[in-house]
């Protein structure tokens, strides 16, 4: 690029200075002397713009030239010119479009902004960067050179589904962990050797060169998208190299020895991901497309499209977003009627106004601890906790927690609240079933007349002779979007409204589609197979459950059953030597032939739930890039049905109303804390057995009771309120000890029509308010009681454990009796709290003392939800608590 006003070299005051970081600050300060002397009487706010882009761009030649700098300033004719050399012009500059609170990657952008002209020329072994800024701050048309592809031979590679916002915000911190390398580097404490941080450096800058010219050429179908880069073929050294550097830095952000976070676990994975699939194809292996690769808890979206507060607030299910700095930046009606506040009251407020007050500092801590460490502990994980109502009363929740970033590359945390044992319902048949006969009553309307009950449908698609327009036309458009809605909306179940949907869609713009859901256990669901023409419009044969969707799987089907699309297909997906649900989906199309179509996520409440594919035969009539928005709207239409449908087939949490008419209120007890929780399945709406109990006999004494009864149904929860409503009536009224009173509850148990086989832990706490204090229990098969002394102690009271109830009612049981100091803490459990699977009983026990020994010192409370917090995440089966403990002499 040209430069119509500059002087020669001669008349320029230039100076050199070595690649180094402390190069930055004199460069400013030559330039500042040197346009002083050039132009008495300039301007300061003129010389400080020139100070300012002097340093950016000299900054830029100490990180990416890494070769000796010249800079040069003067003026001609009132305009100030500066212009930094390097001898590296192979590393041209790349503009990034950087949002406002970038710390990086804003010097090209700010000079842009702030010069009145720039541009670079390169010359023998040179590149000068440079601009101008002229009295009247008059700016003239000016652009960065976009990089040209790497010079010489280029191996193709192409990342397959890559989400714009998250490469937006691992490329962020890639550049920001970089410069602290450097900087820590120039300061005499390298992490890294310099050699490879220069490797890295370059190497960053050739991929991020890459992508950037991959965006521009290709054309954007959504924020999920596929990228050919163009890679040298020798570069996979040096991307190992990156990766090396990059972990070797989140290990030194980690311990705080860079002035910068460490990546969440999200980016981690990704940049994982991005070099393998670089090295991997640059060695000859196929593409693995990103919505594909698994990933632990906490490091893989349930949306891979940008975040948006308008998903929030349109969430039926109780949401609540926060930013990097704890902050509520968005909530939605059904979170803020759950906790008693208007939306816009706590959007700006901390999110510590809806925690407890004695989980805050818990809370404060771990917030903090994932920052620091980027290590999460609840990220993508389902616990039960209480949060705080605006009266100040606790509201028992199940809090799931995600990252999402948002367009411009921000990390925001995105809670969604569950009341204590409400859980996503099942799909409306049951998988696997076939539909009856029932639901096929309707047959479809001949071509060119109306089914029952629907407006005229379009004519059969033309053929050859008489082509059809590609894209419809508008108002056909919103009639089609409008009826696949209506569809939905009126149907009387799930199946009658796909099928509606299907037939509008086969008639209308389709040869054929199909409906695959995802179900309650992660399975796929051929829910609706229907095509075009009189006859038989419905596949039944190709319709229930599919082959498993597992990390082996890689076509379309898996890809947006992950998250990405739309996705255009121009011919049948291979299915060759691929895994199961690949082979099925492939012979789908076989089966009904196709020659393109459009495969699309189905979406609702962040989270993918099944995949609509509409397909067209012949060659008359293909799908094009210019319907993706038309059929990216249709399959939102048809998520939100679906979700409805769901969501009106779910039982009104028959299960936690249930549960909670049976949990009792604790008494209050001179001299001793009482606290339990009890906490539903995470993966069940199913009611389930465990209860607890505790109250005061008339003798004194303070009974406590915990108990499983056998089951996860309506039958387990009947027979638990039953035992308990007997153990209660028999301790009350016997007074006796807790071993016959455990026998007499087994007789009553064995007289019931529907004998339970049940575990339960029957107590009495004795001795005066001032203490001593003395647990006498026995124990009917239940876990055994845990007691933790204030200093850290745990000890499993272990004696007095005899046969399940109902077994064997007239066995004799047995008794145990143990003293209880004061500040001690007596635990009852079951078994959801600790049992795991593919995990010994006595590994399970012993992690569940050491968690109680760190909270020996808690309150009761703490000690509870903690309890919950650490080992209660993503249970599958039901969990109750209760602990007591006696004070200590006032």
């Amino acid at each position: 690029m040209g430069d119509p006003s500059a002087t020669s070299a001669s008349e320029t005051p230039s100076q050199r200075f070595p690649p180094a970081p402390e190069s930055v600050a004199r460069a400013r300060r030559f330039v500042r002397t040197a346009l002083e002397e050039a132009v008495p009487g300039a301007m300061p706010d003129l010389l400080d713009t020139a100070e300012f882009l002097t340093g950016e761009l000299v900054t830029n030649a100490v990180l990416h030239a890494r070769t000796e700098i010249g800079v040069s300033a003067g003026e001609s004719g009132g305009r100030i010119r500066v212009a930094v050399l390097d001898h590296r012009p192979s590393r041209m500059p790349v503009a990034r479009e950087c949002p406002p609170y970038a710390g990086i990657g804003q010097g090209l952008v700010l000079v842009s902004r702030l010069a009145s002209l720039y541009g670079v020329e390169t010359g023998d072994g040179t590149k000068t960067v440079w601009f101008e800024l002229w009295p009247d701050g008059a700016r003239h048309p000016s652009a960065w050179e976009l990089p040209a592809p790497p010079a010489g031979p280029a191996e193709p590679v192409v990342l397959v589904d890559v989400p714009g916002a998250l490469y937006s915000a691992s490329q962020q911190h890639r550049q920001v962990l970089l410069r602290e390398l450097k900087l820590a580097e120039a300061a005499g404490r390298s992490v890294v050797p310099p050699r490879d941080l220069a490797t890295a450096h370059d190497i960053s800058n050739v991929i991020s060169e890459c992508v950037t010219a991959a965006l521009r050429d290709e054309p954007a179908e959504g924020e999920i998208r596929s990228l050919p880069l163009a890679m040298r073929p020798g570069a996979a050294p040096a991307v190992e190299t990156l990766s090396r550097v990059l972990d070797a830095g989140e290990r030194a952000a980690r311990e705080e020895r860079l002035l910068t976070l460490p990546a969440l676990p999200r980016s981690r994975v990704f940049h994982t991901w991005l070099f393998d699939e670089i090295t991997g194809q640059l060695g000859g292996a196929r593409p693995t497309a990103w919505t594909v690769v698994p990933r632990e808890p906490g490091a893989g979206p349930a949306e891979l499209v940008p975040w948006d507060p308008g998903h929030v607030r349109t969430s039926r299910v109780p949401t609540i977003a926060a930013d990097e700095q704890n902050r509520i930046i968005a909530v939605n009606g059904p979170a803020a009627g759950l906790l008693g506040w208007d939306p816009e009251e706590l959007v700006g407020q901390p999110l510590t106004a809806l925690i407890p007050e004695h989980l805050r500092g818990r809370h404060v801590k771990a917030f903090t601890s994932l920052l620091l460490s980027g290590e999460p502990h609840i990220l993508g994980r389902s616990v039960p906790l209480p949060a705080l109502h605006r009266e100040g009363r606790l509201v028992p929740v199940r809090l799931f927690i995600q990252t999402q970033e948002t367009a411009d590359g921000r990390t925001v945390f995105v809670a969604q609240l569950s009341p204590r044992a409400a859980t996503p319902g099942p799909t409306a048949r049951r998988p696997g079933a076939r539909r009856s006969a029932g639901h096929r009553d309707q047959a479809p309307a001949p071509a060119g007349r109306a089914a029952p009950g629907l407006p005229p449908v379009a004519a059969p698609r033309p053929g050859t002779a008489q082509r059809r327009e590609a894209v419809l036309p508008v108002l056909e458009r919103l009639s089609l979007l409008a009826e696949t809605g209506a569809a939905m909306s009126n149907a009387s179940d799930l199946d009658d409204g796909l099928q509606r949907v299907c037939r509008i869609l086969t008639e209308r713009f389709a040869d054929w589609c199909a409906v695959d859901l995802l179900t309650e256990d992660a399975r796929v669901e051929r829910a609706c197979v229907a095509r075009r023409g009189p006859g038989a419009p419905y596949a039944e044969d190709l319709e229930g459950m599919l082959p498993p969707l597992t990390d082996t799987a890689r076509g379309p089907l898996a890809r947006a059953l992950s998250g990405a699309g739309p996705l255009l297909l121009t011919e049948p997906p291979e299915h060759a030597g691929m895994s199961p649900l690949d082979v099925d989906y492939g012979r789908l199309f076989e089966r009904l032939g196709a020659d393109s179509a459009v495969v699309i996520p189905l979406r609702a409440r962040q989270e993918t739930i099944g995949v609509l594919t509409v397909a067209r035969t012949g060659r008359e009539w293909p799908f094009t890039e210019e319907e993706l928005p038309l059929v990216n709207d249709l399959g939102h239409a048809l998520a939100l049905g679906v979700d409805n449908a769901r969501l009106h087939k779910e039982t009104r949490n028959i299960a936690e109303q249930l549960q909670r008419s049976l949990l009792p209120v604790l008494p209050a007890v001179r001299g001793l804390d009482l606290a339990a929780r009890y906490a539903a399945s995470s993966t069940t709406a199913q009611v389930g057995g465990d209860w607890y109990d505790s109250f005061v006999l008339p003798t004194g004494d303070l009974a406590l009771v915990i108990g499983d009864v056998a089951g996860h149904n309506l039958d387990a929860a009947i027979a638990m309120s039953q035992l308990r409503s007997m153990l209660r009536g028999i301790a009350v009224d016997r007074r006796e000890p807790p071993e016959t009173v455990l026998r007499r509850l087994d007789m009553a148990n064995h007289s019931l029509s529907r004998e339970a086989t049940a575990t339960c832990v029957y107590g009495l706490l004795k001795g005066p308010e001032e203490g001593p204090w003395e647990f006498v229990h026995s124990s009917a098969g239940h876990l055994p009681p845990l007691l933790v002394t204030d200093d850290g102690r745990t000890r499993y009271l272990e004696n007095g454990s005899g046969l399940l109830l109902g077994m064997d009612p007239d066995m004799l049981r047995p008794r145990a009796e143990d003293a209880v100091p004061a500040d001690a803490t007596v635990l009852l459990y079951t078994d959801g709290l600790i049992e795991r699977r593919d995990e010994s009983l006595d590994e399970a026990m012993g992690r569940l003392g050491r968690h109680a020994a760190e909270l020996a010192r808690e309150s009761l409370d703490v000690f509870c939800d903690e309890l919950l917090i650490g080992l209660g995440a993503d249970n599958t089966d039901d969990i109750a608590i209760l602990a007591v403990r006696p004070a200590s002499p006032s």
